[in-house]
């Protein structure tokens, strides 16, 4: 039967379209962190006809699908379990299309293309999708996760630049849920393309995007400062928020130890408070504003004149321009702590007015149950996220054990949870890596709406390895 329904596929598909082989299909099947799979084959379609062809003939034979967009994800969403029974649907291929509207600030983009490509084509136009991550994810990938990013304060999420997308349903079987029209104001019935955002691919495979985007910055200011005390980074915040207003472009905590990694392994980029020792912790504020200097508003002077009014009481210290080295700075993180030992990830969020307590009872928590477990914590100060990242190093005096570190986690999770009641997903969405905690976390109505929900729009369940309903 597999054969019989891989051959109407290769029918559809083509040579290029189809993968089966072991070699050809390893990068599919590898998550970017986590998730080791097998799959039964890769289908690789070009068109968004094409994608209907396969939902239709996967229905009929009940053959479940992965979807993947450039397979960057940090849940296992994308990623094919161990049974060998999962097609891997990738839209890598589906990337033909990129319209411009210069008059209405949007662009209709195809699925599968990355965040780079977009922006590349943006940019000739003056204009840009702002979300920064550090990685390079597909447009259909970052709607089915709801990304951020590091300057979600000024901006706003995925799910705030979204003006309409195109998905194919599997019921029933190769249907088209056309919401393309773009529209900013549409009050006509429920807003359907919210269902698919933060979905992790459970609800139907998107095609196509309208995204709002935005006019490129023509000048930015950059600090990385020293707080008094992490009150005080709060206290920070209110003031750029009350004399700087809309400028604020992000504002990204990074702790001493995340900091000292960078330097220790990327020794280019060093300590920007040299000669002075890096400190506990350090803030990085950028500031960005489209208009002209010559227009009368000057980030640098608003960030200096703000900076002044809180040095020696809430500043203790600051560094101002070298933008790019100090943004190289916070993007190296996570790769850095790699370098400590294993990676133990969290990304959570809360309100942000709770992001001073949770630390300190985390890393109290950490000394107390689990001393030999290294913080390097950095985060979204501004929009409540944090990656309370951990390494587990390699000559601590407990040897790794993945017993401890599911205790770690649960212990962790319960804290933002029940305690601080945030979210123990902020952006990475759900999959089968967090599977369990969202049963442990999520309420019992949330949960049986949500799987009601992917029930009717998936009632085979061939989609994904998420399931959103109630245990």
């Amino acid at each position: 039967m597999q054969e019989q329904v891989l051959a109407q596929l290769a029918a559809v598909l083509g040579e290029r379209g189809i993968l089966s082989s072991a070699e050809d299909c390893a990068r599919y099947v590898t998550g970017a962190r986590y998730g080791q799979g097998r799959t039964l084959a890769v289908l690789r379609p070009d068109s968004h006809e094409q994608v209907q062809q396969i939902a239709a003939i996967c229905a009929q034979h009940s053959m479940p699908l992965v979807l993947q967009g450039a397979n960057t994800g940090l849940v296992a969403a994308a990623t094919p379990d161990a049974s060998g029974r999962i097609a891997v649907l990738s839209l890598e291929r589906l990337k033909s299309h990129i319209e411009i509207d210069l008059d209405n600030r949007s662009v209709t983009v195809d699925a599968g293309v990355s965040l780079q490509d977009l922006n590349d084509a943006l940019e000739p136009h003056g204009l840009c999708f702002p979300i920064d991550l550090g990685a390079n994810p597909s447009i259909g990938g970052m709607i089915a996760a709801n990304t951020g990013g590091a300057r979600l304060i000024k901006y706003g999420d995925v799910r705030h630049n979204l003006l309409g997308l195109r998905a194919v349903l599997l019921d029933p079987p190769g249907a088209e849920l056309d919401l393309l029209a773009g529209l900013r104001k549409n009050n006509t019935g429920p807003d359907l393309k919210q269902l698919f955002v933060g979905s992790s691919g459970a609800y139907g495979v998107i095609t196509r995007a309208v995204l709002q985007v935005h006019r490129l910055p023509r000048q930015s200011a950059t600090a990385l400062v020293i707080p008094r005390d992490q009150d005080a980074v709060l206290e920070i915040l209110r003031v750029l928020e009350r004399d700087c207003g809309e400028f604020l472009s992000a504002f990204e905590g990074m702790s001493g130890a995340a900091m000292q990694a960078v330097a220790r392994h990327i020794p280019d980029l060093g300590n920007p408070f040299a000669p002075e020792a890096l400190p506990e912790y350090a803030v990085l504020i950028e500031l960005t504003s489209t208009s002209d200097p010559a227009s009368g508003i000057e980030v640098e002077t608003l960030l200096m004149n703000a900076l002044e009014n809180l040095f020696g009481d809430a500043v203790q210290n600051a560094v101002v321009g070298r933008g790019k080295d100090l943004w190289r700075i916070r993007h190296a993180i996570s790769e850095s702590i790699r370098h400590e030992g294993k990676l133990i990830a969290f990304d959570i969020a809360m309100v942000r007015s709770a992001l001073p307590a949770f630390r300190a009872r985390a890393l109290d928590l950490l000394a107390q149950r689990f001393p030999y477990i290294k913080a390097f914590d950095f985060g979204h100060w501004a929009d409540g996220g944090c990656h309370f990242n951990l390494a587990w190093p390699a000559d601590a005096a407990v040897a790794y054990d993945a017993a401890i570190v599911e205790q770690i986690r649960t212990a962790l999770y319960d804290l933002v949870v029940y305690e601080f009641g945030g979210s123990f997903s902020a952006e990475h969405g759900v999959g089968p890596y967090n599977q369990q905690y969202y049963q442990r976390y999520v309420s019992q109505n949330a949960k049986q709406l949500a799987g009601k929900i992917q029930s009717m729009l998936d009632p085979q369940g061939l989609l994904g390895l998420t399931r959103f309903g109630a245990q």
